[in-house]
């Protein structure tokens, strides 16, 4: 009994011992806080020799930082002189978190950040603010392809319109390892030196909800240029080195070596393999220690009555121990067993306990024994584990891999499919799969196709290819470029995304046409029309270099604005149709070709207060479809609008009353055709041609589409898919391969039929 209440007390002592040690842990913290004391003092001297008053908020944390330090070392004295890798985790962890709450310290005496929550938070997003985009895959390929590479990191940012016309550059994500305050203070720096022009004001919303820096600039003020130049002189965009270079074995002895992702790979599953190898003996070696243990003890079990005998009649252990191996022919570590082994293992269960053990055990000494004697066994318990990692610590990307100009291999990833953009009157544009709308009779209420905020609705509708060139044609006459596919891709109701984020806009201009363009051809022209009636004709290749920053497509007056622009061939016919409900057709040959920066000439003349709303080209369509804002419309047979010379007056297309309202839009169409119409509240219907009346010119037509009251139809436009046939009651059939085919055909042989 004696020993058996010796033993538990060694057992208790062992495992306090096994505890952490406190005092050392306080020991070292106290050194790593003087040595934070010092990095403060550095601050200090800093800010003292710019001449800033903020030195003093770093002084007394500098004393904060000293009593808590000399504290800690107090704490410590006498502390012994070993550290256990459970202590190494305590003093990391505290550290964190200590050094965390004294650098949050000069932010909230200063007065700049009002709670000790928010500071703290604040100081914490300095160290662990990541996410941002990561533009282009160039750099991680080189990466992965030869150890080396250059990664570009952009924060994530959004430019906002503030209702009285200004704008505002919000940041919502930093590059990895980017100091929001040292950004801020940086900003700051460059509009002070006035090295950008056009900040007016620079404010922090973050937040335990997340980080917002706003950013607001003047009136005139290109927010796309501001944000370029903030990218350019900040670490808004950032560039990582990358270098993959490991310690691997050569010979007898470890090397340093750059690796590319196969070699790391290579080298990692090799040390797995050691490592599940080694643990695998160790496991195996301790296994058959204690099953040894357990062969002994079942032994005894069985001649419990001699042992016992033998013990009692044993003067002390030893000779005890002796006379067991040499009885039950059992080695040192069996007899040593037995010898301690207490009075329960008497017991049934306890019996039961012992062979259900050893049972176990002689299970894993199996299986350890095939692991080792087959590779194929080992590698399967490496994939295992590795399937565990990742199930366990696996994650969504955080930091999103966007589009770099650079990046010239970016455009063969992009597949070449059909698709749908949308833009609206504020300037939200989005790219959407061609099956999310589905093909309704006439009369119907529609689908929700866009969450649109006050005052907004969808303006621009058009069907086109991710590698089609999309040409944007502002109110000023300028043109921007862009492929389809670098507009970001959004769902059926989703609102999209600022046009301004992706082309340099001039302030006070905005988008009015939107053409898709395949290729710049010879032989091609780009015919243009204003709302005061001019026409333009131009060579396609003088837009085939478009900048940046947007290229002069035509000279307007100030009161004139761009409305249309159509791809042709010189063979087609010219209609233009204004709000009044007139119309004028006339050959494309009468308007001559001139350069871009050219006004063009006299293609209607209107009458005052009149304006053109829409131009179409005869060989878009067998009728001419007119709907007005109320929702009424008609299509008109092409033959009853005959060709006359360009300037006139036109004829009556459409009859005005107060039930239709002015003419909203027209298009070319046949039979087969479908069309997109499109409410101020977002709503999007889509009809077939084939069921809406064929009428005179002079009519109002029927109605198209029901409108609740204060609603109007905001924009009209043509599907250029043909659907396979009409259905009942508002449902749809799913475009197939042959209408997608259909759709390819008819964008490379005609471009400007895309709308």
């Amino acid at each position: 009994m004696e020993e058996y209440i010796s033993d538990n007390s060694l057992y208790i002592r062992s495992k306090n011992n096994s505890m952490i040690n406190r005092k050392m842990i306080g020991r070292v913290l106290g050194m790593l806080l003087f040595i934070e004391l010092g990095m403060f003092l550095l601050c200090a001297g800093v800010s003292a020799g710019y001449g800033e008053s903020d030195y003093k908020y770093f002084l007394y944390t500098c004393i904060i930082n000293a009593v808590v330090g000399g504290l800690l070392l107090l704490y410590g004295r006498g502390a012994e002189n070993k550290m256990s890798r459970r202590d190494g985790y305590c003093v990391v962890t505290l550290s964190w978190v200590f050094f965390t709450f004294f650098g949050m310290l000069p932010f909230y005496f200063s007065g700049s950040i009002d709670t000790i929550t928010n500071a703290f938070f604040e100081t914490m997003s300095g160290f662990t603010t990541t996410g941002a985009t990561i533009l282009g895959r160039r750099g991680i390929e080189e990466a992965y392809r030869t150890g080396r590479g250059k990664i570009r990191v952009r924060a994530v940012s959004n430019i906002e319109t503030l209702p009285n016309g200004k704008s505002r550059i919000i940041v919502t994500e930093l590059p990895y390892l980017v100091n929001k305050a040292r950004l801020i203070e940086k900003i700051a720096e460059l509009v002070r030196d006035k090295k950008i022009d056009g900040i007016t004001d620079l404010n922090d919303h973050s937040s335990r909800e997340g980080m917002r820096i706003c950013i607001d600039l003047r009136k005139d003020a290109n927010a796309n240029v501001v944000l370029n130049q903030l990218y350019k002189h900040t670490q808004l965009q950032d560039t990582f080195g990358v270098i993959m270079l490991c310690v691997v074995p050569q010979g007898d002895s470890l090397v340093p070596k750059v690796l590319n992702l196969k070699e790391l790979l290579e080298h990692y599953l090799a040390h797995q393999e050691d490592v599940v190898t080694r643990r695998t003996k160790y496991d195996l070696n301790k296994a058959q220690e204690r099953a040894h243990i357990l062969e002994g003890l079942l032994k005894a079990l069985d001649n419990i009555d001699e042992v016992i005998r033998i013990i009692r009649a044993a003067r002390n252990v030893q000779i005890a121990k002796q006379e067991l191996m040499d009885r039950f022919e059992l080695t040192d570590v069996q007899a040593q067993a037995i010898v301690d082994m207490r009075l329960r293992a008497l017991t049934g269960l306890e019996r039961e306990k012992l062979e259900a053990e050893y049972a176990e055990l002689e299970e894993k000494i199996r299986k350890f024994l095939a692991i080792l004697a087959d590779r194929n066994l080992l590698l399967r318990v490496v994939r295992e584990e590795i399937l565990a990692i990742a199930d366990k610590y696996g994650d969504e990307r955080r930091t999103a891999i966007g589009y770099d100009v650079y990046d010239l291999s970016t455009e063969d990833l992009i597949p070449r499919e059909n698709t749908v953009i949308t833009m609206t009157k504020l300037g939200y544009i989005k790219r959407m799969t061609v099956d999310n709308f589905r093909s309704q009779n006439r009369g119907g209420r529609g689908i929700k196709g866009m969450q649109t905020i006050d005052d907004d609705y969808i303006e621009e509708l058009l069907m086109t290819t991710t590698h089609h060139y999309l040409m944007f044609f502002t109110n000023t006459g300028r043109v921007y470029r862009l492929k389809a596919y670098e507009i970001p891709e959004a769902g059926r109701t989703a609102r999209g995304t600022a046009i301004v984020n992706l082309l340099q806009l001039m302030p006070g201009e905005r988008i009015t046409s939107v053409i898709p363009m395949r290729k710049f051809e010879e032989g091609k022209y780009l015919v243009m029309a204003t709302k005061a009636g001019l026409v333009k004709k131009t060579p396609m290749e003088e837009y085939a270099n478009v900048r940046k920053t947007g290229l002069v497509a035509i000279t307007l007056r100030d009161d004139d604005e761009l409305i249309e622009v159509k791809a042709t061939d010189d063979t087609k016919d010219i209609m233009l149709v204004t709000k009044d409900g007139m119309c004028i057709r006339f050959k494309e040959t009468d308007v001559r070709s001139t350069g871009r920066s050219s006004m063009g000439v006299r293609g209607m003349n209107l009458d005052p207060g009149d304006e053109v709303v829409a131009m179409q080209l005869n060989s878009q369509g067998d009728y001419l479809l007119v709907v007005s804002e109320n929702g009424m419309g008609k299509r008109t047979a092409m033959s009853e609008f005959t060709c006359q010379n360009r300037g006139g007056k036109g004829v009556k297309c459409y009859k005005i009353t107060e039930k239709t309202g002015n003419v909203i839009g027209a298009k070319a169409v046949n039979e087969e055709n479908e069309i997109m119409m499109i409410t101020t509240e977002g709503i999007i219907i889509r009809i077939t041609c084939a069921g809406i009346s064929i009428l005179g010119r002079i009519t109002s037509g029927v109605k198209l589409i029901n409108l609740d009251e204060g609603v109007t139809v905001a924009s009209l436009a043509k599907v250029r898919e043909k659907a396979e046939g009409n259905t009942e009651n508002g449902s749809s059939e799913e475009p197939t391969e042959e209408t997608e085919e259909v759709f390819e055909e008819e964008d490379s042989q005609d471009t400007n039929d895309a709308e």
